[in-house]
This record gives structure tokens, C-alpha cells and sequence, in this order.
């Protein structure tokens, strides 16, 4: 598959208002479209990861609100419309609505989303 959109795109993880869907991008890669209602904190989620954080690199583009990135180093916010790299040791915080695309490695991506199933019961 060369090309997908959102509506296209299965469901990988649903719950709470947030939702991530994710198809193979072909190779070793997956895309990911993103959902995360204002006041998600992911960290309970990823709570068993190591340091409590996502440990998958993500490249991708927030295409609506503000999102709050946890790191083992300080936070950093990231607005609509700003293209991102963030590697491994994150965890996100909505601090809006928010939506974005990204694109990661898909090994690391399903053993993410086996870990966020996992904790959200």
C-alpha cells in the first residue's frame, strides 16, 4: 500500500475519547493517524514501558491543538501545523483536542500499542 487515509485506516487502539489507527506503510514502517481528546495523559497507559515512557521513534505532523511531549529530559509543546521527531522515551499529554499523523517503526509501534491495550484493560 503506497497511499491510505484516516477513514480507511483499522483501528488499533480505542477508548476514553482516544483513538489510533495503523496500517503497514510498507517495509519496515507503519502510519498512524492519532486522536487524543484535551487532558489525555498517556503516561498511565505506558506504565510497565521502560521509564514509564514510549520507547518508538515517531516522524510525523500535529494537525490540530496542543500536545504536551514528556520526556526523561524536560517537556516540550508542539502546536498544529509543526512537523516532529520524537524518539524514543516520550509520553504525550493533550493540552487540546489534538489529531497528527506519524510515521514509525512498525515492530516497535505494535509492541507500543500491545503495551497501551494491555494497561487500558
Amino acid at each position: 500500500m503506497t497511499a491510505t487515509t484516516r477513514n480507511d485506516t483499522p483501528v488499533a487502539i480505542e477508548g476514553g475519547g482516544v483513538e489510533l489507527r495503523m496500517r503497514d506503510f510498507g517495509g519496515d514502517m507503519a502510519v498512524a493517524f492519532a486522536r487524543l481528546p484535551k487532558g489525555t495523559d498517556m503516561r498511565p497507559a505506558l506504565t510497565g514501558s521502560p521509564g514509564g515512557m514510549c520507547q518508538c521513534p515517531h516522524w510525523g505532523y500535529l494537525l490540530k491543538g496542543r500536545l504536551k511531549m514528556r520526556t526523561a529530559s524536560g517537556d516540550e509543546i508542539y502546536e498544529a501545523g509543526q512537523a516532529f521527531y520524537w524518539p524514543p522515551g516520550h509520553a504525550p499529554e493533550a493540552l487540546e483536542d489534538c489529531e497528527y499523523v506519524d510515521f514509525s517503526p512498525k515492530k516497535e509501534l505494535n509492541e507500543v500499542i500491545d503495551q497501551v491495550k494491555a494497561q487500558m484493560g
